[in-house]
């Protein structure tokens, strides 16, 4: 008598063993180095990194990773799944970036870096994303300079402020802390004329720019608040 194993033919593969063999085909068609365990193609792996060091991908800065996000966005979804990530993607305005994956009432780490915001910080973004939202009703880049910007946190220096040198480090500080994060990007052949990051429009939706509304109003009400960020 015979067993299904014994009546395999010589040189054949049981289907587990199949399956196996096609795992490994398809991890020795992605590997990219040795000892690589991946299994992602290298332009996907490319497009999964900059959304994770952000603060977005985006299909004008960045023309080759564009299309490995799209062709492998169900694997890359899923990839950041596994971290407690969620891709957030404009197909419209060709943007994608990450944030915390809403995930209720489970206590999940956090992955994603986040930098506190000062007074100055918040009301540079809420300036930066209005330039943003009436360039786009023009249809035109979002640009602006270092002194448009420096003017117009000015407006915001406490009238009792003996220390201009201090608050003017203050406001460099944040437009500093604006193109660390890829916010404003510096314009070839002029330091300090920069272009709006169309993902800050995605990054703060209305409700961010509630909150920091709130917060920079209430600062504002308490004199000597602004002075202290």
């Amino acid at each position: 008598m015979t067993t299904d194993e014994d009546s395999l033919l010589p040189g054949t593969l049981s289907p587990a063993a199949d399956e196996s063999e096609q795992t490994h085909d398809e991890h020795s068609d992605a590997q990219l180095y040795p000892g690589d365990t991946g299994l992602l193609p290298e332009p996907a792996r490319r497009a999964l990194v900059q959304l994770l060091s952000g603060p977005s991908l985006e299909q004008r800065r960045h023309p080759r990773l564009w299309p490995a996000l799209l062709q492998h966005e169900a694997v890359i979804r899923s990839r950041l799944a596994d971290l407690f990530l969620e891709l957030i993607l404009d197909p419209d305005r060709s943007i994608a970036f990450t944030r915390q994956a809403d995930t209720g009432e489970l206590e999940t780490p956090i992955l994603l870096r986040r930098s506190p915001l000062t007074f100055i910080d918040s009301v540079l973004l809420l300036y930066l994303r209005q330039v943003l939202v009436d360039a786009e009703l023009r249809a035109q880049p979002a640009l602006v300079d270092r002194d448009e910007l420096a003017e117009q946190l000015r407006l915001y220096e406490p009238a009792d402020n003996t220390d201009r040198a201090g608050f003017d480090k203050r406001v460099n500080n944040a437009v500093e802390k604006a193109k660390k994060n890829s916010l404003l990007s510096p314009l070839k052949g002029n330091a300090d004329r920069f272009e709006v990051a169309t993902s800050l429009k995605l990054i703060f939706g209305p409700e961010e720019v509630e909150q920091l509304t709130a917060i920079y109003s209430a600062m504002a009400a308490e004199p000597g608040q602004e002075g202290a960020q």
